[in-house]
């Protein structure tokens, strides 16, 4: 592995590129410690230096017996700037960073975790997470790409309802999108842009998806059977 200086907390690890992928193996399956009910996401988006925050409202798993497990997180090619436990910054102490994973030592059974990261679009040429192609920003995180963009534990059987705040130079990236529905849209005095969009529905992280570029709306409406107009984008 190879460590790179970084401004925040100060470093970067990166894994080895001769690395081959584990085998998963379905006898091998145990469920998560922890479930992941809503998951706030925050980007303010630069294709060298993207800032993600991330705000995850996390339950312990009611199958587990005795004192609860450490809290881990996969995460890949990220800087970490901040992380914070139901508001509170936390110590270096109390959680570690590596190459593939954040670990949090101790938890309650119920908590918000909060971090912040930065990545960087341009230089991801492995096109898994968040990427940015010709002036498009775009996202693959099909299988395991989400933990490219943000601390999560990258599995699909943690289903979640994601809420997704994009802000932008408007100019340059006029139409922003992600998955859901969307529920807020202003400009900002700096003449950026930020828009919010919210899914409804639990989804696994594999499904997220972001794009932000120069692209043309085709808007319209759906009745479904039941009667209710469904706004398309």
């Amino acid at each position: 592995a190879r460590t790179e200086t970084h401004q925040g907390w100060g470093t970067r690890v990166s894994g080895s590129k001769d690395e081959k992928p584990k085998t998963a193996s379905r006898h091998d399956y145990a469920p998560p410690d922890y479930w992941i009910d809503r998951v706030q996401l925050d980007f303010d988006l630069d294709k060298n230096c993207t800032r993600v925050r991330a705000t995850l409202e996390v339950r312990r798993n009611e199958i587990l017996l005795g004192d609860p497990p450490a809290f881990v997180l996969n995460g890949e090619e990220l800087e970490l700037v901040r992380v914070a436990l139901d508001g509170r910054t936390l110590e270096k102490s109390e959680f570690e960073a590596s190459a593939d994973e954040l670990r949090i030592h101790k938890v309650p059974a119920r908590f918000t975790l909060e971090t912040e990261v930065t990545i960087d679009p341009k230089a991801n040429t492995a096109l898994s997470g968040l990427y940015y192609s010709g002036d498009l920003f775009c996202t693959q995180c099909e299988a395991m790409g989400f933990r490219r963009i943000t601390y999560f534990p990258d599995r699909p059987d943690i289903m979640s309802r994601y809420t997704t705040t994009i802000t932008a130079q408007d100019a340059r990236y006029p139409v922003l999108l992600s998955n859901g529905n969307l529920v807020e849209d202003e400009t900002l005095d700096d003449g950026r842009r930020r828009v919010r969009w919210e899914d409804p529905y639990p989804k696994p992280c594999y499904l997220f998806a972001l794009v932000a570029g120069q692209l043309r709306c085709h808007g319209g409406s759906f009745v479904t059977q039941s009667g209710r107009e469904v706004r398309l984008e």
